[in-house]
């Protein structure tokens, strides 16, 4: 009788699959989009800079005069007692939070929204940030760091500058356990053994000769848990040609 996957037993919830959520300090989000935001700009003051273990990116506590307190990854470039501001008529400065149609072609951005007052999505680990491409009518093409442009409506908010600690990759992990340590925090799974080195009981791609899965890496449609793994829902397969 065959082990339960580790996609099994991650379903289940136990203590060694879980998060340790509650030593996380927020979510990175713009300030709500309210009325104020949508006429003028709120004003606001750089409070502290926190690190978080759910970030990659360090993390700069927003006050409001409203008297609203945010978390937004800090850009290169932001200190402690800086002023920022959130709004259509915000300044375009270095950590103001404005509407895609109010930021310049060729502007560094990150923290995009999909759609207008949900907080944020698009670009918010350490290092990154996306370039305003251009405009076509109500919506922005936007340059993502992944290279791939990408059409936003053009009320979604973004924050200008380049997010900090994009050095984070350059230091080696050194050992295996720092790494460990560190996916843990974010109840990611390290280390992470293939599934083909497996035997036939553990994986469904496990045993044969040699490292080879031996059959469709595709499930079936109707496949149990167990079974559901590889390339699911793949639109194609095999090398590009």
């Amino acid at each position: 009788m065959g082990k339960r996957l580790i996609t099994q037993r991650r379903g289940r919830g136990t203590f060694t699959y879980k998060s340790f959520s509650h030593k996380f300090k927020g979510a990175i989000k713009h300030r709500k989009y309210d009325e104020a935001e949508k006429t003028s700009a709120v004003q606001g003051i750089v409070f502290d800079f926190i690190h978080c273990p759910g970030h990659t990116a360090p993390l700069a506590v927003i006050k409001y005069d409203s008297g609203d307190y945010t978390l937004i990854a800090a850009p290169i470039g932001l200190k402690v007692d800086d002023k920022v501001a959130s709004g259509v008529k915000a300044e375009l400065k270095l950590g103001n939070t404005l509407p895609l149609s109010n930021i310049p072609e060729g502007t560094e951005i990150y923290n995009i929204e999909s759609k207008p007052g949900d907080g944020g999505k698009f670009v918010k680990a350490s290092g990154g940030t996306a370039i305003v491409v251009t405009k076509l009518g109500d919506k922005v093409v936007v340059k993502l760091p992944s290279k791939k442009q990408k059409s936003f409506s053009a009320g979604c908010r973004a924050t200008i500058g380049n997010i900090a600690g994009g050095g984070r990759t350059d230091k080696p992990m050194a050992k295996a356990g720092k790494n460990y340590h560190a996916m843990r925090a974010r109840n990611r799974l390290y280390p992470r053994t293939s599934g083909v080195a497996m035997n036939a009981v553990d994986h469904p791609f496990g045993s044969g000769r040699g490292r080879h899965v031996g059959k469709c890496k595709t499930p079936p449609r109707g496949a149990p848990p167990g079974r559901n793994v590889g390339l699911i829902r793949s639109k194609r397969t095999g090398r590009k040609r």
